[in-house]
């Protein structure tokens, strides 16, 4: 009988696809990253050396999704690795996801940040909190995400476009706990107290707070971690600090960067082995330790840095229910007009 692999082969070969025999190796792994390769290499040489599985990486900042469509079957890749929710469901609403399970992955990762359906899994988590500045937003000033569209803000609020997925996902956060009519009159009220129009990324506006231009500010954790270490930036987060809203109303909003294994994986038992690695122990405390964000592996502790923070309270709240309203989430912000400012 014809092997279905030179079945296969003699059928890319035939549409003039290009083909890469190494890439149907039985010992290898090929990821289309959307994280910075600095940032999971070292995972990816554990599972090397752990497994003996080569891992070949393709790193792009955009364009991953357009490149899966257009390769179709014949894709080689067996994974997507994405640095937010929103790309993990652009992969599964293209149908370009696999259904894909396992006892290891149920044990690792709680049920909130995996797709029921197993079509992606949350590798690590952050939470979307407020800056404050150290000088001019006394400890309890604000304590839930309602409080930024209180008057007593006006002015005094920077962040980046509304629509952009990590705050269109704390948007959608909000609208499952409170409903649309709150969010939107929550929206309306952050932005008649923004100081400037909404622009650029979280560590812009924590830099606009170190220069007076704002006192507060919606960011992701992680940044903070990244300032930290940089000595350009160090300053912006030396004069700040994080705010986790809601401790006691349903805690903190959360987001997640995760994993999709594919439908055309030419290697999928090798892309499950991979997975079910990163959602372990060992690539659990790395993540925690080169990345600044949370593992979501219940037991695995935070980085000495991000645990400096303090512990909080996330919400618990399914983040599959809470990305199926982020559409919602978009109009509400073209419907305020919220990307137009003060």
């Amino acid at each position: 009988m014809i092997h279905w692999r030179i079945l296969k082969l003699a059928a890319m070969a035939a549409v003039g696809v290009a083909i890469s025999l190494p890439a149907m190796a039985a010992g290898e792994v090929n990821v289309y990253s959307y994280r910075q390769p600095e940032l999971i290499k070292p995972l990816f040489d554990a599972f090397t050396n752990q497994t003996g599985v080569k891992v070949n990486m393709v790193y792009a900042q955009a364009g991953l999704l357009e490149r899966l469509k257009a390769e179709g079957a014949n894709s080689p890749a067996d994974m997507v690795l994405s640095s937010d929710m929103s790309r993990l469901l652009e992969v599964q609403e293209a149908g370009l996801a696999a259904s894909v399970t396992s006892p290891a992955l149920t044990a690792n990762i709680p049920a909130q940040y995996r797709d029921p359906a197993g079509h992606w899994y949350g590798l690590t988590m952050r939470a979307r909190v407020v800056y404050a500045s150290k000088e001019r937003v006394p400890a309890g000033k604000v304590v839930s995400y309602l409080d930024l569209a209180r008057p007593e803000w006006k002015g005094r609020i920077c962040t980046r476009p509304g629509d952009h997925p990590y705050n269109l996902g704390l948007i959608a956060g909000l609208i499952h706990r409170h409903g649309a009519d709150k969010t939107r009159a929550w929206l309306l009220g952050v932005k008649a107290n923004l100081a400037q129009k909404p622009q650029g990324n979280d560590r812009s506006q924590v830099k606009g707070i170190n220069e007076g231009l704002c006192d507060v500010s919606l960011g992701n954790t992680y940044y903070m971690g990244r300032m930290l270490a940089d000595p350009k930036e160090k300053a912006w987060a030396d004069s700040v600090y994080l705010v986790f809203p809601d401790q006691k109303a349903g805690g903190t909003h959360v987001n997640v960067s995760g994993a999709n294994v594919l439908k055309a994986a030419p290697n999928p038992a090798n892309a499950l082995k991979l997975l079910e690695f990163l959602s372990g122990a060992e690539a659990q405390k790395i993540y925690a330790e080169v990345n600044s964000e949370y593992p979501v592996k219940p037991g695995v502790p935070a980085s000495a840095v991000v645990a400096g923070w303090g512990a909080f309270e996330a919400d618990t709240a399914s983040l599959a229910e809470i990305a199926g309203l982020q559409g919602e989430a978009l109009l509400l912000v073209n419907e305020t007009r919220f990307n137009d400012g003060p």
